[in-house]
């Protein structure tokens, strides 16, 4: 999933939690917030008990939330959403509480009356974050074809084109599938880490050179001490903590999607 997308996955969390898209173009969207989402992401808990105390008229915030900086979104007045930014951050982690695993159907034409098979696929959406004493989030959304194995990339983008339901449409029947969804979910734990290994590292190399540097300084100012003070080996291991690369990777969240076969 690349900064493009952004909109793609937010389009789909706030319909999933029954907010009205208000406007959705290029580059920008506006919600009118759910209750419940308002509670969960404005950071308004005196408002809410002070509503639900009187009794009033709840009203729920609106948020214009921009995803590509282009000549009409520098005129919005709206919050700009990136990998990394704590808005972004806060609604992956309550997609993760909300969605963490869906079973959907794809929608079939009603009036062709014939039983029509819809394939099994595992769909993950996963963030790697790249830290040291900086930090890069990258956001993957792979598909898995538990019939045939194959996996396909930005399997949520494709996902925003179909019309999925939660229950099995009329005149249709699943394929069950041959790589169950646990043998699945090893195959891409396997493919994410094959990407992360060609991916290029200079990010690592660069962050171990910064550290070096600061540990030589810090050595150098404490050269002339024989019995080096507990603050040298804090000093140190706080270094440590903040230029030691590290890759993490974490799941957002899943489902099984059964599509119709696609030529």
């Amino acid at each position: 999933m690349q900064q493009d997308d952004i909109q793609h996955f937010l389009k789909r969390y706030f319909q999933t939690n029954e907010c009205d898209i208000v406007e959705d173009d290029d580059g920008y969207m506006t919600v009118q917030l759910s209750i419940e989402l308002d509670k969960e992401l404005m950071n308004r808990p005196f408002y809410w008990h002070y509503i639900e105390r009187t009794g009033g008229v709840p009203a729920p915030m609106k948020l214009v939330l921009i995803t590509k900086q282009n000549e009409k979104t520098s005129a919005l007045n709206g919050e700009r959403l990136h990998f990394g930014s704590p808005r972004l951050h806060q609604i992956f982690q309550s997609a993760q509480r909300h969605g963490s695993y869906i079973r959907l159907y794809e929608q079939t034409d009603a009036s062709v009356q014939s039983s029509i098979p819809l394939h099994p696929w595992l769909g993950l959406n996963v963030k790697i974050s790249y830290q040291c004493d900086r930090k890069k989030d990258q956001l993957l959304s792979l598909g898995l074809h538990l019939i045939t194995g194959t996996i396909v990339k930005q399997f949520h983008e494709k996902l925003q084109y179909l019309s999925l339901i939660p229950k099995i449409p009329d005149y249709c029947f699943t394929i069950s599938p041959i790589i169950k969804p646990v043998s699945g979910i090893s195959r891409l734990q396997q493919y994410i880490k094959q990407l992360i290994e060609r991916d290029n590292h200079t990010w690592a190399e660069e962050a171990i050179a910064r550290w070096k540097e600061d540990i030589a300084l810090l050595d150098h100012f404490y050269e002339e001490i024989d019995e080096k003070p507990e603050c040298y080996y804090i000093e140190k291991e706080a270094l440590e903590e903040q230029y030691k690369p590290k890759i993490t990777v974490s799941v957002i969240n899943g489902g099984l999607f059964y599509l119709q076969p696609r030529s």
